[in-house]
């Protein structure tokens, strides 16, 4: 499991004072305004950044950090990842999960065939869908609903999955 979980994407500067449009990855980007700092991931490094102050603007969050004062100070991280530590994450609910937990689980059916691994998990607005890759396949989407999720154990790594007819296409 990864120590950091991603809530958004640096993706442009907003006026000359330093402050930066964020894509939010969160479900919930009013988080924002409950966070004092987050993590910056430039590529070479991760740094911790004060947040100042919190707008919203369309489905964008703008930013200013403490120490970046002038648009040339925030033009550097257009397009770097923004991250907070588990013990900042909003607590889940029962049967709810991070993605980043997700990603690299084996999916298994319920009948014990191999289907690959979770590769991707794509936000829907009815639910989420499940990308399972598997080499020398297509990649198989399954919706995250009860009737084809049938277990996931994060101890073990895995997930189960029962597969609807239509959901695998037929080679």
């Amino acid at each position: 499991m990864d120590d950091l979980l991603k809530v958004g994407i640096i993706t442009n500067t907003h006026g000359l004072k330093g402050e930066v449009k964020v894509f939010p990855t969160t479900d919930d980007a009013r988080r924002f305004l409950d966070l004092s700092e987050v993590i910056l991931d430039t590529g070479r490094e991760k740094m911790t950044l004060e947040i100042e102050k919190v707008r919203f603007f369309k489905n964008l969050v703008i930013v200013k950090f403490k120490g970046l004062d002038d648009i040339n100070d925030a033009e550097k991280y257009r397009q770097k990842d923004l991250y907070v530590t588990r013990d900042q994450a909003v607590p889940l609910g029962e049967n709810e999960y991070f993605i980043a937990d997700l990603i690299d689980l084996s999916a298994v059916s319920d009948e014990g065939e191999e289907l690959g691994v979770i590769a991707d998990v794509i936000q829907t607005g009815a639910n989420d869908i499940y990308v399972i890759r598997k080499q020398g396949m297509s990649d198989l989407l399954v919706p995250a609903i009860r009737d084809c999720v049938k277990k996931i154990d994060l101890d073990e790594g895995m997930i189960e999955i029962h597969l609807l007819p239509g959901l695998r296409e037929i080679n």
